[in-house]
């Protein structure tokens, strides 16, 4: 039996390749009556109203506390309620925009997110912003998904690049800069204008959105073979990302599985997906296709997109709470230590959208991780005599490689993927990088106190009063206080205090040290996996060709 060629091989070869792709350049070619960059424009607006709303209440929530009568603890009840409903909605975007229609569904999200912030401001009592704030979360859940849809069907593949580089400018900058202008406003009017805010974006919006944006003819044909609607999976769905969500942000505060609430969250997180696994499976109409997670590059960008969310909340957090918390700055200040990295990052994502274009996206992804690596590992030289340059400079490092992992991955999740599933892939894109942001937050928590119990354990082991380094501290401390006319007594008690509460800073000091340097392992660990998908390649699209 006669050998195929060489030649003939690697004909085959690229067959196979193609066949992986044809999905993502053979689509309908489909022309929208408005400049594509008018209606990027025009669909970031409301994303980065709802990307700043999710992080523009974090410092505001002692100011809501005493103004409506509650604990803290209950005030952050504000955050969870959005967080939860945001999750349950972002992987049935796609879904609801396939049934309504992709512009309905968008302008559904913002109009309802518009008024349910009006009423939020407005809000009397807690539980009346908990409500207010479910709806505007679930209302919220669907622009980031539906943005990214729209600029996937707006821009062909190989521009995409530079579109997504837009959109990255909401959805990462909004909550890098959401803390800085939250305590502006809270400390210069009132926490209500937090809310209110968002009530001019949103009718300009709507108002840009109802004349610029269309849907595509394939979307209008898929609604008519849409089969019914699978209300157990919905349920099921609803169910697990919601319990999960409640279990990742109350964790750490509720002493993890010592908690009622989160042992019974993580059985219904366990069972559900379980029983939601097997449910989309076997149905007929499922609410989520798994079979999209067959295809490499679609499964390996959402776990990019679980770290990307982990490293951007987890630093979000744990820089503004080291300076306010070890350093006494002002959330006001701490703030603006972030929002300096955001201003690096509205002009560094354009140029790496435009380098998106030209690269070939796995090494671009190699080295934003490598970047990240190194800009967390620069965290772990803190101590508690830095200076605020030292901090801005933490987060502008940290975010040079933030582009060159975000906009990339944008582009690679739609590759080999059928156009009518663009909407699905941008609703569970966003959720992986929304319950990245969640485990990051919630794994931050975690180790920070229990890693400074530990360093905490360790030292007070060592300063015993026999000890002589102890003695001598003790005595300085005291013939300090004594020359401030503090009486024997009171100075010897006041030099223990201190002691003691230099012993409680350093361990929390040692604390952030070790959490950085566990964020710098896992990242090391993650710099080839871009290598681990294939390398697009963007050719012209047959239709173009033959006008």
């Amino acid at each position: 039996m006669p050998q195929p060629s060489a030649d003939a091989a690697v004909q085959e070869q690229d067959q196979e390749r193609d066949q992986d792709f044809d999905s993502e350049f053979h689509y309908e070619h489909w022309t929208p009556r408005f400049n594509p960059w008018v209606i990027a424009f025009t669909v970031t607006l409301a994303t980065f109203m709802e990307a700043l709303d999710s992080s523009i209440a974090n410092v505001a929530l002692p100011h809501i506390a005493g103004t409506l009568g509650a604990s803290y603890e209950e005030a952050t009840w504000v955050l969870t309620s959005y967080l939860v409903s945001n999750a349950i909605v972002l992987p049935i975007s796609g879904w609801i925009a396939n049934r309504i229609g992709r512009k309905r569904f968008y302008m559904s999200c913002v109009a309802l997110f518009t008024a349910f912030s009006f009423l939020c401001g407005l809000a009397s009592s807690l539980a009346m912003l908990i409500v207010f704030r479910v709806i505007q979360g679930a209302a919220g859940g669907g622009l980031q998904p539906s943005e990214r849809s729209i600029l996937a069907d707006t821009f062909p593949p190989e521009k995409r690049s530079l579109a997504f580089a837009l959109y990255g400018m909401a959805v990462v900058v909004a909550p890098a800069i959401g803390p800085t202008i939250g305590g502006w406003i809270t400390d210069n009017y009132t926490w209500r204008w937090i809310f209110f805010l968002n009530i001019p974006v949103g009718a300009i919006s709507l108002a840009l959105t109802s004349r610029i944006v269309e849907d595509p003819p394939y979307l209008k044909r898929l609604r008519k073979r849409l089969g019914s609607v699978d209300g157990i999976g919905l349920g099921l769905l609803a169910l697990t990302i919601g319990a999960l969500q409640i279990m990742l942000d109350k964790g750490q505060e509720d002493d993890w599985f010592g908690s009622r609430l989160i042992v019974t969250c993580a059985a219904l997180v366990v069972t559900g997906l379980a029983v939601l696994l097997y449910r989309e499976v076997t149905a007929e109409h499922p609410i989520i296709d798994l079979s999209l997670y067959r295809r490499r590059n679609f499964a390996m960008s959402q776990v990019v997109m679980v770290v990307i969310g982990a490293a951007l909340y987890s630093t979000t957090v744990m820089i503004p709470q080291f300076l306010q918390e070890m350093m006494g700055y002002t959330a006001t200040d701490a703030g603006m230590a972030l929002s300096v990295g955001g201003l690096v990052l509205m002009v560094l994502l354009p140029m790496v959208g435009w380098l998106g274009q030209r690269l070939d996206p796995r090494l671009m992804i190699t080295f934003g991780f490598m970047m990240l690596s190194f800009g967390i590992w620069r965290i772990s030289d803190l101590d508690l005599g830095i200076s605020f340059g030292n901090a801005v400079s933490w987060r502008v490092v940290m975010v040079l490689g933030m582009p060159f992992l975000f906009v990339p991955i944008s582009v690679m999740s739609y590759v080999g993927i059928p156009q009518e599933k663009n909407n699905e892939v941008s609703g569970l894109t966003a959720l992986a990088r929304n319950i990245g942001g969640s485990i990051g937050v919630s794994f931050i928590s975690t180790m920070l106190v229990r890693r400074a119990q530990v360093h905490q354990q360790f030292l007070a082991a060592h300063a015993y009063s026999g000890s002589s380094q102890y003695r001598s501290m003790q005595q300085a401390i005291a013939r300090a206080l004594e020359a401030r006319a503090f009486s024997p007594a009171s100075a010897a008690a006041g030099a223990g205090a201190q002691i003691y509460n230099q012993m409680v800073q350093q361990a929390r000091t040692l604390a952030y040290i070790d959490t950085v340097h566990v964020l710098v392992i896992l990242l090391v660990c993650l710099i080839p996996v871009g290598y681990l998908m294939k390398k697009p390649r963007f050719r012209s699209r047959p239709v173009a060709a033959a006008e």
